[in-house]
């Protein structure tokens, strides 16, 4: 009877057991089923492609900008000290080595340690946890995804060496002021590369993890003391170091770098051209999260002196106008910019007076009107239709009507020359010469060559357009010119040399113009003889005309300045043999610079504050003469073949100038602007 009993109740408790179990295990497997059916996968750990930094590079190679969504930059492992990874692992998961994603024992040696500290100073989570809460889960606090963190972290113990993790773990984790990773930490806070970095250092960084700000030695430097001491203690504790070195670490000083950015003044204007290119081109993520290599044209000891000559220049006309002093902070505005004839390369690159008051780029995004800058393009043309630099072109009175409207063109002093040469109506700007000329050869025509070399701005249909009425930006009219100083061939300002992915391949580049000596770049717009002439003409402008300034450099330099109405505006664009610099002063809203302030009195002396120093010690280089070309002597006056001593050697295409003429010289003497016109250089 009891062993029926005793046999019933075995059968009982062996039945109770089984499902019992069966229960478990169905609800077990049902319950890693319910967490595991979505997991995320480990696999793609295995290609850990994080957001990195995007970094500008002037042409020294030296940064100045960087973009991102996180600021990382992925290391290797190798380049890692030991006693960094020492450090991090004995502050954050002392048995790293031995477990295998969870480690029970330090669950409860951190509660215990938490307890008795009365604040958090230890975590209970695994390396291996902490990659897989920042890589793969969302940072959601709850019991499921603690559950979830479990399984993938044991999941990855198996797919992954403990060095791949702490590759991912070290680059991955954030440690404060938008550092990603241990790389980017020892820059922002020590300004060092990672294997410069001392233990104590590495010690500060390893007690970051746990709370960035509260530990920050920017914010709490004694918490982050405190902190670093701990670690260290650790250390000793874990067998990495001995006492000695930890207290020789702990008395070690380290230098916390400033959190300001001294590349961010460098070239602010021109790293945001470059970062809006990169937008547009290549997109978003790319620009913020595929930690481009962008290496640039810019020169930051040209930049340097650019925006010290700017800065100077507007000063100087601040000073000379004696502006109330409730307009004095920062209304003027300039801009500048500055091209590399022989490769393309845009050297300098002055937006504004401060980049921090305002974003706007006038070197390129404002457009403004031009004044007698524009007239190069005028007489470019004109040439090209035939006109000559001896060509006689009467001063005097003329008036245009529409209907009831009447426009009637005034020189700059309200004077009249009579028969004046193509030569000195450039030389000395004058207006109804200008205009007269543009009549002759049409608008629709000037129009369309201004389009040629360059101009993408609309320009009026009307003669007015001549004089400068249309609003152009200086990027655009300084790369009109450099087509004139590029022999005629298009000139395609370059801002990037070259881009490189995060793995270094290269994914655009852009070469020099002198790279390609058989096939220079650039389509010839115009021809090199038209080019030279202009250029010629030009050179009179600075020698006897309004570019008078520019003489003083001792080199030859062609340019034109131009002044609006009621001296809204003032500009100068100039070019030697090597560069071509352009020039803009005014206000942004529309306001007088001041009586006489002309763009030779504003905006040149700008001009040869900057190219006077950048040009100080480069040899003298004359402008190539192309073959087609001839020289004569001509009388200033009449355009006519002259021999006696008021003549001019002036310059035609080859056959449209009288028949008389002598052999092309290899040089242009620098003096052979000798002669005088008898007219005012007074500024305009």
């Amino acid at each position: 009877m009891k062993t029926n009993r005793f046999e019933k109740a075995v059968k009982i408790f062996i039945t109770v057991t089984m499902i019992v179990s069966t229960t478990l295990t169905v609800f077990g497997v049902a319950t890693y089923f319910y967490f595991t059916h979505d997991l995320p996968s480990i696999e793609t750990l295995k290609n850990y492609k994080p957001s990195t930094v995007t970094q500008i590079y002037s042409e020294e190679g030296e940064v100045i900008g960087e973009f991102f969504h996180e600021k990382r930059e992925v290391v290797s492992l190798d380049r890692v000290p030991p006693y960094l990874i020492h450090a991090f692992v004995a502050g954050e998961d002392a048995r790293f080595f031995q477990h295998k994603g969870l480690d029970y024992l330090a669950i409860l040696r951190a509660l215990f340690r938490n307890i008795f500290s009365g604040e958090i100073v230890q975590g209970g989570s695994t390396i291996t946890q902490q990659v897989v809460k920042s890589l793969l889960l969302s940072p959601e606090k709850s019991f499921a995804r603690k559950i979830r963190e479990a399984i993938l972290a044991y999941k990855i113990e198996r797919y992954l060496t403990k060095e791949e993790i702490l590759f991912l773990y070290l680059n991955q984790i954030y440690l404060g002021h938008g550092a990603y990773g241990v790389a980017m930490a020892a820059e922002n806070y020590f300004g060092k590369s990672i294997e410069e970095l001392t233990v104590a250092e590495a010690a500060l960084l390893a007690g970051l993890p746990q709370a960035p700000s509260k530990y920050s030695p920017h914010q709490n430097p004694q918490q982050a003391k405190k902190r670093q001491v701990y670690i260290l203690n650790r250390m000793v504790e874990e067998g990495f170091i001995s006492s000695k070195e930890a207290i020789r670490a702990a008395q070690t000083p380290y230098f916390i770098k400033s959190k300001e950015k001294p590349f961010i003044e460098k070239a602010p204007h021109f790293v945001e051209h470059v970062r809006r290119y990169l937008e547009e081109k290549y997109g978003k993520d790319s620009l913020y999260k595929k930690g481009l290599q962008v290496f640039t044209t810019i020169d930051l000891s040209y930049q340097k002196t650019a925006q010290e000559a700017l800065e100077s220049g507007l000063k100087e006309i601040e000073k000379r106008q004696k502006y109330p002093p409730g307009d004095q902070p920062l209304n003027l505005e300039g801009a500048l910019i500055c091209f590399d004839i022989e490769s393309g390369y845009v050297k300098a690159l002055v937006g504004g007076r401060d980049y921090k008051k305002s974003q706007f780029n006038r070197a390129i995004q404002a457009r403004r009107q031009t004044g007698s800058a524009f007239k190069p393009i005028i007489y470019a043309s004109a040439l090209d239709k035939g006109y000559t630099p001896a060509s006689i072109i009467v001063d005097a009175p003329i008036v245009f009507e529409w209907g009831d409207q009447r426009w009637k063109p005034k020189n700059f002093e309200g004077k009249f020359s009579g028969p004046t040469t193509f030569r000195n109506a450039l030389t000395q700007s004058i207006n109804v010469v200008t205009v007269k000329i543009a009549q002759d050869i049409g608008v629709d025509y000037i129009r369309e060559y201004a389009k040629k070399l360059g101009i993408s701005s609309p320009l009026y249909h009307e003669l007015s357009m001549s004089l400068g009425s249309s609003s152009i930006s200086l990027f655009e009219l300084t790369k009109a010119y450099a087509v004139f100083a590029n022999q005629g061939r298009s000139f395609k300002p370059i801002f990037i040399k070259k881009i490189l992915d995060r793995d270094g391949n290269l994914i655009e580049e852009n070469l020099p113009f002198f790279y390609f000596e058989e096939f220079p770049e650039g389509e010839q717009i115009i021809t090199p003889q038209t080019a030279y002439l202009i250029t010629y003409l030009m050179e009179g402008v600075v020698q006897h005309g309004t570019g008078w300034r520019a003489k003083s450099l001792g080199r030859p330099v062609a340019g034109k300045t131009g002044t609006t109405d009621q001296f809204m505006d003032a500009w100068f664009i100039g070019y030697t043999p090597e560069l071509i610099t352009g020039v803009w002063v005014g206000f942004d809203e529309e306001r007088s610079l001041g009586e006489n302030e002309t763009g030779a009195r504003a905006a040149s002396p700008i001009w040869v504050a900057y190219m006077s120093k950048i040009m100080k010690d480069k040899p003298k280089k004359d402008f190539s003469i192309p073959e087609g070309v001839e020289f004569m002597k001509i009388d200033p006056k009449t355009g006519q073949v002259g021999l006696d001593r008021e003549s001019i050697l002036e310059c035609f295409i080859e056959g449209t100038g009288p028949p008389q003429k002598v052999s092309p010289p290899s040089k242009i003497p620098t003096d052979f602007f000798k002669f005088d016109f008898n007219y005012s250089t007074k500024s305009r």
